[in-house]
């Protein structure tokens, strides 16, 4: 995360994002592994938020350093990830991550690259990195079509949503991000995620989005009535599938 706008616009939502915001597929370090990736490399998360993806290699056995600018987030994966040996929560950027020169063999970067700016991680994270060290930067994408409550959800958002699309835009695509890493592309994969969600947790996992408005403004309760009448109409036995894309890119970028 970069400006302040960045850093701070999930403050007030973080007790939203500890609960209903979705993990990884185990299969990203599955994926990692089999691509070079060594099971004692420590691991620096950038911009961890309240620690979805860091769990997610702790468990695997690794070290992680959590990197995270926004306070509340950075105590909030610290009060659940404490009690990991291999758990270090540090308060730095994307661009200025305070980490020691050539210290990092994997570098992960999750839902928050998009929002970094990108020419200066690259030469940052070229500075943490070991000699051997790699970086993997992966994000649910939310599938858009395919079933009615995806496509209702959609255009939900497009309708109440505060800044939604501008967000929405800072997503990259896979040439995108191939250029990014340059003649240290290794590769790409993606695989398939969901969330089965109950009412009370889809209002959860909107309201933990950044571009939605909160109590208060004009387009909050409307909203609310929405999601209410498009989970009625869409669910099977008291849920919906929310899906997703994992997409997972590796490499080392170049100069």
């Amino acid at each position: 995360m970069t400006d302040l706008r960045s850093t701070e616009r999930f403050s007030d939502r973080v007790e939203d994002y500890v609960r209903y915001r979705p993990d990884y597929p185990r299969a990203l370090v599955g994926w990692l592994h089999h691509h070079g990736v060594g099971a004692d490399w420590s691991v620096a998360d950038i911009g961890a938020g309240t620690g979805i993806s860091a769990k997610m290699f702790l468990d695997a056995g690794h070290r992680v350093t959590a990197v995270e600018p926004n306070a509340a987030m950075r105590a909030a994966a610290t009060r659940w990830l404490a009690d990991h040996a291999g758990f270090t929560a540090v308060d730095g950027t994307a661009e200025a991550t305070g980490l020691p020169d050539g210290s990092v063999d994997l570098i992960i970067a999750a839902q928050a690259f998009h929002w970094f700016d990108r020419e200066k991680v690259r030469t940052e994270f070229r500075r943490n990195l070991s000699p051997r060290g790699l970086v993997s930067v992966f994000w649910n994408s939310r599938r858009l079509v395919g079933t009615p409550f995806l496509e209702g959800y959609e255009r939900l958002l497009h309708e109440y949503g505060i800044d939604y699309v501008g967000v929405a835009e800072r997503y990259t695509d896979d040439d995108t991000m191939q250029r990014w890493y340059g003649a240290g592309y290794v590769g790409m994969a993606s695989f398939p995620h969901s969330q089965k969600l109950d009412y009370a947790a889809l209002e959860g996992r909107l309201m933990s989005s950044s571009y939605v408005p909160k109590a208060g403004h004009i387009n909050h309760e409307p909203m609310l009535y929405a999601l209410r009448s498009l989970f009625d109409a869409t669910q099977d036995g008291g849920t919906i599938d929310f899906d997703y894309d994992t997409r997972i890119f590796l490499g080392r970028p170049d100069a």
